[in-house]
Formats: structure tokens, C-alpha cells, sequence
């Protein structure tokens, strides 16, 4: 059994399974350190494996009708969970009404609960009684730390010598995590330190060990505590690379995100995640995407850093178009195209190592 942080986890993920509204989840099915995932619910694929329905390939996660269902099946295969994790990532970071029963459930079988979500399940009297009754623990990760443990930009950032890679996204939602958690291990499996920068809560679940919740962050510390994740891990693990997670994108208009990653990460080269048939942003109907040139443009002027690849999101595309698609991106706009979940990072590796310093 491979060494995780905090223990075997049941993730909730009902009705947004192998959707972008959940996308926490998807993270922890495809990788995490934080937990070893023992299933995942959502009705609507039970008796089916979450590996196979995410990406083609199996992994061996069951997805479950229900908790009880789920209870049933792992008691029996002597695999109980000791965490339920909320693996939903909705517009505006809602709990369902409907997801109350089962945390209740959870923690009334004495497992420790962690959300992600903007609803703070700390708030609420009811699950904290059970909580405390059954000696259990919540944990709400989009919680903003208290001032007197956040940093402020320092200039510090500039002490750090080695390649640092942001990769960011032309919207949210789009798999810019998935993307640089590849990249960190094809760098390792190329000999290479690497290291993550998480800048969400899935980053954080699944156990980037240098990371800041950007989302939850007072915006006055948003940078230092950029700065001062990027800082530690080079100080720390004096890696060869370090990967910056991107949140939102620039134009997205309810998440726009990226510009403080290039003020405050300061990285050499970015690496823009883009999904080609994504005509309007994630969630937002009649907000038309802008063009990847628009988006490579804007990138560009902030920072004055070069955008190095583009690595492509697969949704809604055959698996016989994706490389064709990759090739017409490189035809608009000059630069490498990779789809790094379905056909690995090696390519887009061999690019970056005569970057390394």
C-alpha cells in the first residue's frame, strides 16, 4: 500500500461525476498523496470504475450508489474509509442541500470530513455537535487563515535560481492541476527535482506539500503567499524546477486568475492549457471565449515572459482527432502543442530541459 498523508478516503461526488463540476474529485481519482481513495459516490455510475470512466483506463476506484451502499461494500472488503471528502467544485463553491445527509452519515460512523467548498461545514452547529461527539475532525481547506500566519510579498522570489513554470489556462475548469502534476512527475521520472506549487484547495488534497489556497486568500497576502510557497520549496528541496499551478484564466469573467501567479511567482516560461472546442467560458453562456492569440497576447504583455507550449484539453473530442488538432494549434499560433493526459509529458519535457539553469 503506497504511504499517504492522512488515510483511505470515500469521495462525494454526486451528480457531477466526469463533469467540470467535479473536478476535485477527478483530481483525487487520478492522483493524490493526501489520501488513498477507496471509492468515489455518484448514482449515476455506480458499479463502475473511476478511472475507466474519467480517462479510459482503469485504476481500480469503485464508484458507489450511495454511502450506505458504500459502507456495505468496503466493510466487507475490510477497506473503511476514515475521511469522506467533498469532491465537488460547483460555480460560486456551493454545498448541495442534498450532500448534508451524507456528511452527517459520515461523521456519524466516525469518519473525519474535509471540504473544499465556500460553505464552511464548521459553521454549522449540527455536524460540529457530531463532530466533537464522535471525536472526529471537519476540515474546511477554503477556509482564510488567520492574518498573523499569511505573508506579504517580499522581493524574495528573485533569490530563486532555478526554472520556475507556470502553467496557466484560457478558462477555468480546464485542467491546469492535472497538467502540472504530469509535468512534476515527468521531470522526476527524467532524473529531475521537481516540485508543485498547489494554488487551490485540490492541490492541497492532493498533498502538494508547497501550496496556498489562492481562492481564500485576503487579497492583500494573495502575492506573498505565492511568493513565499515558491520560496520555501526552493529553499527547502533545492529543486531543478518548480511548477506553479494556474487558477481561472486572465478574461475569464468570474474567475479571473493567472495575473498575480505572473506578478508574484515570476516565472521564466508559461506553459497555457487550452480546451479547442470550448467555444464560450465554463458555466458563463454567451461569454465567448477569447482567441487563443488574444489569450497568448495578454499573457505575454503582463509578464514579458514568453508563452513556451500549449498543452491541449481533449473534451469533446474523438481520441483520432486530438493530434490534428494539435497540429492546427501549432499552425495558428507557432508554438508546441501536447496533450499531456492522453499521450504523456516526455515530449514537452525533452522541450523544457534545455531551459533548466
Amino acid at each position: 500500500m503506497k504511504q499517504v498523508i492522512d488515510g483511505k478516503a470515500l469521495v462525494y461526488c454526486e451528480g457531477a461525476f466526469n463533469t467540470p463540476n467535479g473536478k476535485t474529485a477527478h483530481g483525487l481519482v487520478r492522483f493524490t498523496e493526501r489520501y488513498e481513495v477507496v471509492g468515489v459516490l455518484d448514482e449515476k455510475y455506480a458499479g463502475q470504475d473511476a478511472g475507466e470512466i474519467l480517462d479510459g483506463r482503469p485504476n481500480g476506484i469503485p464508484v458507489f450508489k450511495d454511502i450506505e451502499t458504500a459502507f456495505t461494500a468496503l466493510e466487507a472488503s475490510k477497506n473503511l474509509p476514515s475521511y469522506l471528502v467533498v469532491g465537488l467544485a460547483p460555480d460560486g463553491g456551493r454545498l448541495p442541500k442534498e450532500a448534508k445527509g451524507t456528511i452527517k452519515t459520515a461523521l456519524q460512523k466516525g469518519w473525519n470530513v474535509d471540504s473544499g467548498l465556500h460553505d464552511f461545514l464548521t459553521n454549522d452547529a449540527e455536524l460540529v455537535a457530531i463532530a466533537k461527539e464522535k471525536n472526529v475532525k471537519i476540515r474546511d481547506i477554503r477556509k482564510t487563515p488567520d492574518r498573523d500566519q499569511l505573508h506579504f510579498f517580499t522581493g524574495a522570489i528573485e533569490k530563486v535560481d532555478c526554472l520556475k513554470l507556470a502553467v496557466l489556462g484560457t478558462d477555468s475548469a480546464l485542467g491546469k492541476r492535472t497538467t502540472a502534476w504530469i509535468l512534476v512527475h515527468a521531470f522526476r521520472e527524467a532524473g529531475k527535482k521537481a516540485e508543485m506549487i498547489g494554488t487551490g484547495q485540490t492541490g492541497w488534497m492532493q498533498g502538494a506539500k508547497y501550496s496556498m489556497v489562492m481562492d481564500s486568500c485576503i487579497n492583500d497576502f494573495v502575492s506573498g503567499e505565492i511568493e513565499h510557497a515558491v520560496v520555501s520549496a526552493w529553499k527547502n528541496e533545492d529543486p531543478d524546477v518548480i511548477v506553479i499551478e494556474g487558477q481561472g484564466s486572465l478574461m475569464n469573467p468570474a474567475y479571473p486568475g493567472g495575473f498575480e501567479i505572473l506578478a508574484a511567482g515570476r516565472p521564466d516560461f508559461v506553459i497555457l492549457q487550452h480546451a479547442p472546442k470550448r467555444l464560450e467560458y465554463d458555466g458563463f453562456p454567451g461569454y465567448k471565449m477569447h482567441s487563443l492569440e488574444e489569450q497568448i497576447k495578454a499573457i505575454q504583455v503582463i509578464s514579458g515572459k514568453e508563452v513556451i507550449a500549449i498543452t491541449v484539453n481533449h473534451e469533446g473530442m474523438e481520441k483520432d482527432e486530438i493530434l490534428d488538432v494539435c497540429k492546427a494549434i501549432t499552425l495558428e499560433t507557432k508554438l508546441p502543442a501536447y496533450d499531456v493526459l492522453e499521450y504523456g509529458a516526455t515530449d514537452l519535457v525533452a522541450l523544457l530541459m534545455s531551459k533548466l539553469k
